[in-house]
């Protein structure tokens, strides 16, 4: 394992460019959400991170080969144009992640091509944009990912996304939140797959400056030290050939008679 961990910020970078969108995105994210989130990291972790960003609208989407093979953990945030990230590159990240690669799904990357491969379901939500009040409760306070947390996280403003959350069941539940509607959502899960960690966290949306919150930056450098592989090695698990019976011959007796 290398350190300190290669982390890539992926970010859509639609809303911070598009006509709608960009005058407050300036005001809430000068650097773009993408810089928001590699700041906080750089914050809290120091010289145990080397961040760099990538964006949807870069060559290969700032996702090339030699990218992702200096990443040990990558995050994504999307929303808009899910559909025009490229299948070659969402195969790409997927073997990466298969291989041990780190993945932390944000916000609105529930609906990402590279997610929904992951987990093989709709990841479909229900979901409210009414400026909700958020608690972010932790449910697995012995969890890496839940240090220095506090109980719970307030988030004044918020979408909502409620239940039912279309997802396979988490190999562990961190988060769960509460809205002012009354609505409940899992916001906080994780999964492996293959030799990958994958973990995926709710709150973000474009439209509030969620990311600048101290408790929203803990928990996703919490979530990049959980994540990061423990081992150089990224190749994916593959088919091996066995050459012969691997106790032919060694063993004798009752025991393995018929």
């Amino acid at each position: 394992m290398s350190s300190p961990i290669r982390v890539t910020v992926w970010g859509e970078n639609y809303h911070e460019h598009s006509e709608r969108d960009r005058e407050g995105m300036a005001q809430r994210y000068p650097d773009g959400m993408h810089g928001a989130i590699a700041a906080g990291l750089s914050e809290l972790l120091g010289d145990a991170v080397s961040v760099r960003t990538a964006t949807q609208d870069q060559l290969e989407h700032g996702l090339t080969a030699d990218v992702l093979d200096n990443t040990d953990v990558l995050t994504w945030w999307g929303h808009a144009t899910h559909a025009g990230v490229s299948d070659e590159v969402v195969d790409r990240v997927h073997q990466r992640v298969l291989g041990g690669m780190g993945l932390l799904v944000l916000h609105s990357g529930h609906f990402s091509k590279i997610f929904i491969k992951l987990m093989g379901t709709t990841c479909s939500l229900s979901w409210r944009n009414s400026a909700d009040a958020e608690l972010v409760w932790t449910v697995s306070p012995s969890h890496p990912i839940a240090a220095g947390v506090p109980q719970p996280i307030v988030v004044t403003e918020q979408e909502m996304y409620g239940e039912f959350f279309d997802i396979p069941e988490p190999d562990e539940l961190v988060f769960v939140s509460g809205f002012s509607g009354g609505e409940v959502f899992r916001s906080g899960c994780c999964w492996r797959r293959g030799r990958g960690k994958v973990f995926y966290f709710s709150p973000g949306d474009q439209e509030y400056p969620v990311y600048h919150h101290p408790d929203i930056k803990r928990v996703l450098a919490n979530g990049v030290q959980w994540a990061a592989p423990t081992s150089a090695d990224f190749a994916p698990p593959a088919v091996r050939n066995e050459p012969g019976p691997l106790l032919a011959g060694r063993l004798s007796g009752p025991e393995v008679s018929a």
